[in-house]
């Protein structure tokens, strides 16, 4: 379709607009996430000496990250409606999400509707695919103890046993207490095809709105976590007694996302804006995990059924624009979710404040080292690798450390010991 004169206006300001969102979204980066960096560095110290503080002082400020992506989308006028049960009542619980996966905008989506369920989004862990582990956002998630998982037959028994010693190792000892999962195991416009030929081979619900889940990560999830009563029958919360105060997992939330007219939202859409703002839908169901088997085959059949009701909330969604009311009500009840424009412009400003440090004490660091080089023509990082026999740096022998006993650190003091030529 040929641009008419009256639009050429409005799509230069769109393409102006992107480009100085795009502009913002690289310097929010290279401020943001080498000051979580440096203060996960500063704070190893407090890890050793208080684990739990470490850990808790880490959340914050990966929450404020996310918030910080949240907000990319905030200002496009990309909100959230929340419908179904308030998931701020198990907040501070052990829970499961599983989300129907449709674009890398669900992800954002997340990021944005769950920054105000308080410390949900910092002893949060996400399973996603490897791929992110190479984005920008792949060490602060490295460092948070975020779970990467390769897809594909051919690897799937060997992350799965990955992904047991990942929790093992990582969810109790950093105090998470939530998971997100996408069960599908992929996009939906890249697996449907595949699943419903699945189904159809046998005999399973066709689905078009969503796919058939995979189970091994759930169970694997399941097993590790879910506390087990002396009976061998699993701990958990009651529906009806959200204040529990048993131990290990207790919640499964079962989390529906859903775009007006089935148009899901990217990532460079998130980021670049040029979508009109949109409003996404989010909906929450609550299953304590004491009605949840742990049995493969079970599970498998019960993460069916809340996906074949998964379908049959999209569908009422795209026919009328709403989900419908829960069991025993008579009307959909929905919340906006709203970011605090304070909140953000604080974040903001101490993520440029700690880049603008960091920045200030690397070229600091470096104006010292080049001044070190200019003495005795050497540099700090040449000392560092100077210590083999034989070898000579600022007019001194180097030492054999096969020969004499004494260690490095007195062969240091010796050099700094020595007076610079002027």
């Amino acid at each position: 379709m040929a641009m008419t004169l009256e639009e050429a206006p409005w799509l230069g300001w769109l393409l102006v607009k992107a480009l100085m969102r795009f502009a913002f979204m690289v310097a929010n980066n290279l401020v943001a996430i080498p000051s979580y960096i440096c203060y996960v560095i500063i704070l190893q110290p407090l890890r050793v000496l208080d684990s739990k503080r470490f850990w808790y002082i880490e959340g914050i400020m990966y929450k404020w990250l996310l918030g910080m992506v949240a907000s990319w989308g905030w200002y496009a006028g990309y909100t959230v409606m929340e419908w179904g049960e308030d998931i701020k009542a198990v907040s501070k619980d052990e829970a499961v999400m599983l989300v129907n996966h449709q674009a890398t905008g669900d992800v954002c989506t997340l990021m944005m509707c769950l920054q105000d369920k308080g410390l949900v989004v910092a002893q949060m862990m996400w399973l996603m695919d490897h791929i992110f582990k190479y984005t920008n956002f792949g060490i602060v998630s490295l460092v948070h103890g975020d779970f990467f998982i390769r897809q594909g037959r051919s690897y799937r028994d060997q992350q799965l046993l990955l992904l047991k010693k990942h929790l093992e190792n990582n969810y109790r000892s950093r105090d998470r207490k939530w998971i997100v999962l996408f069960p599908e195991g992929g996009f939906l416009r890249k697996r449907r095809e595949t699943s419903q030929a699945f189904a159809k081979k046998n005999n399973l619900p066709f689905l078009t709105n969503v796919t058939l889940p995979r189970s091994g990560a759930t169970k694997i999830i399941l097993n590790a976590l879910v506390a087990q009563q002396k009976n061998g029958s699993p701990a958990g919360g009651d529906a009806k007694e959200l204040d529990s105060k048993s131990k290990g997992l207790q919640w499964i939330i079962d989390t529906t996302i859903a775009y007006p007219k089935a148009e899901p939202i990217d990532i460079q859409t998130w980021i670049l804006g040029y979508r009109k703002p949109t409003v996404t839908h989010v909906h929450y169901r609550i299953f304590p995990i004491k009605d949840v088997p742990l049995e493969t085959d079970d599970l498998t059949t019960w993460l069916y059924q809340r996906f074949v009701e998964k379908e049959d909330l999209l569908s009422h969604f795209y026919e009328t624009g709403a989900f419908p009311p829960s069991k025993g009500h008579k009307e959909a009840v929905s919340r906006e979710m709203t970011l605090s424009n304070m909140w953000i412009f604080l974040i903001q400003s101490f993520a440029f404040l700690s880049g603008y440090m960091c920045i200030g004490s690397a070229f600091l660091i470096s104006n010292w080292s080049s001044s070190a080089c200019t003495r005795e023509g050497c540099c700090f990082g040449e000392i560092l690798i100077s210590f083999s026999p034989g070898t000579t740096f600022c007019g001194r022998q180097g030492t054999d450390w096969g020969q004499r006993p004494e260690n490095k650190l007195e062969a240091l003091r010796d050099v700094a010991d020595q007076p610079y030529s002027s």
